[in-house]
């Protein structure tokens, strides 16, 4: 068996790879990892259910439920609700452990698995090993103990996170948004009834598109990964910004006043400098990851900020900004983390202080956004190559080194070899856009040639 946990949990079309039986097999093996290593000792263990709106997610829940009963520990199941009111609530709750049902932002048949351990924080590589060993033990036929009597877990439906975790937000903002009108898309997720009531409850008039899911539109043509339809609402309804979220709402993409795109490196560059002149960005540091755009990383450097550049990956970010104790990180792609108010990427969140910015500052957010230039990005997937030889070729090593004396201290290059495809991802920044597609294609063609 192949390992089951990715970067962010487990996820496959929903009862075609993620089954019923997985999804019991796997609670029950988290249960026992989890009392294994202590984390239930001297109390009765609790855990806290959430889900997106797929359709596929009511019998997942449904397994993931009846499986953490079985093996003793009572739930909480607060419905549909974001990953990181999930996360927020397994550590508000004191929770041992949260789960979330969610594929994020992948189409409607597919759906995942994600653990939370206690606070809210994502379970340890080591530990998602544990329950994948457990797991096949379990699937294999070996025995466990099952608690029978009192012993079993009881199940409650937690009507009060969806309050919980606005207030949470609301507590969060350092001004009202008043006076801005702001176009919200809910990619018809788990965000579309607690996204709206923030914004709304902040003091912002709110419109919102992809807010009504039914259980199989959530992300269709909709939401941060298809921006069309919010840049086209904000210029209709002439509103001073649009918010986008992802199926689970861990991401927030923007869109300002004239329907351009504020990607997840412009929405960083706002908030780094709103923190800062607050005194809560410490040590004046953000974290990203190196498919940040080069823009990026010069304002940062403009203004005097430290940038510290991960793996691509938000548990990268993440895990740097822990051991380091920084207040801010994200990546590209609109997952923002700002620590001090939660464990994970959190979209609803970031669009709030995003908007809070623009009214604090009476900037409109094409201003704000202008802190940084995104410089011209080409991508090129380089397929059917020998991906591990991407640091020891001397030719292409020369080639990288030579397209990076052409392209001086206003480009980029970076090679990437696929983690899951015998692919090398070729990506070039320079300020011209014709000079970052020639220097792109011509590494493409070294590297076909060298590793081919």
């Amino acid at each position: 068996m192949g390992r089951l946990f990715g970067t962010d949990g487990v996820r496959g079309v929903a009862n075609a790879d993620l089954t019923a039986e997985l999804a019991l097999g796997l609670s029950v093996a988290a249960a026992h990892v989890l009392a294994e290593a202590g984390t239930f000792e001297g109390h009765r263990p609790t855990a806290v259910v959430g889900r997106d709106p797929r359709a596929s997610g009511e019998f997942l829940e449904a397994a993931v439920v009846a499986g953490l009963a079985s093996a003793g520990v009572d739930v909480m199941r607060v419905g549909v609700l974001p990953t990181p009111a999930v996360a927020y609530l397994t550590g508000a709750l004191g929770a041992d452990l949260g789960v979330m049902l969610s594929a994020s932002h992948n189409a409607m048949p597919d759906n995942g698995i994600k653990f939370f351990a206690r606070g809210g924080h994502k379970l340890a590589d080591e530990l998602e090993d544990r329950i994948e060993a457990v797991y096949d033990q379990h699937r294999t036929g070996e025995p466990w103990d099952r608690p029978t009597g009192a012993g079993v877990g009881r199940i409650a439906d937690y009507h009060e996170g969806f309050d919980q975790y606005v207030a949470h937000l609301l507590s969060v903002l350092p001004n009202r948004l008043e006076g801005l009108k702001i176009v919200l898309d809910e990619a018809h997720g788990a965000a579309s009834g607690v996204s709206p009531a923030a914004f709304q409850q902040a003091g912002a008039e709110v419109i919102t598109i992809g807010a009504t899911p039914d259980g199989l539109n959530i992300n269709d043509g909709c939401g941060s990964t298809h921006l069309e339809m919010l840049k086209a609402a904000v210029v209709e309804h002439g509103a001073d910004l649009g918010i986008a979220h992802d199926g689970d709402a861990d991401r927030c993409l923007a869109v300002d006043h004239t329907g351009a795109e504020v990607d997840g490196d412009q929405i960083l560059a706002v908030l780094a400098l709103a923190m800062r002149e607050a005194g809560t960005l410490r040590g004046d540091t953000v974290v990203a990851t190196v498919m940040s755009n080069l823009g990026f990383k010069l304002a940062m450097e403009r203004e005097g900020l430290q940038l510290v550049q991960t793996a691509v990956g938000d548990r990268y970010v993440l895990e740097s900004m822990k051991e380091h104790d920084y207040a801010l990180g994200g990546e590209q792609s609109g997952h923002v983390i700002v620590l001090d108010h939660a464990t994970t990427g959190d979209g609803t969140l970031t669009g709030l202080l995003l908007a809070a910015r623009v009214a604090a500052t009476g900037r409109p957010l094409a201003e704000l956004a202008g802190v940084m230039e995104r410089l011209p990005q080409v991508l090129i997937n380089v397929k059917d190559v020998d991906k591990s030889r991407v640091k020891t070729s001397a030719e292409l090593g020369n080639a990288v080194a030579d397209a990076e004396r052409r392209l001086g201290s206003t480009g980029r290059v970076l090679l990437r070899p696929s983690g899951t495809e015998p692919l090398v991802r070729v990506m070039v920044e320079a300020a011209d856009i014709e000079q970052a597609r020639s220097v792109a294609g011509e590494l493409a063609d070294v590297v076909k040639s060298a590793l081919g």
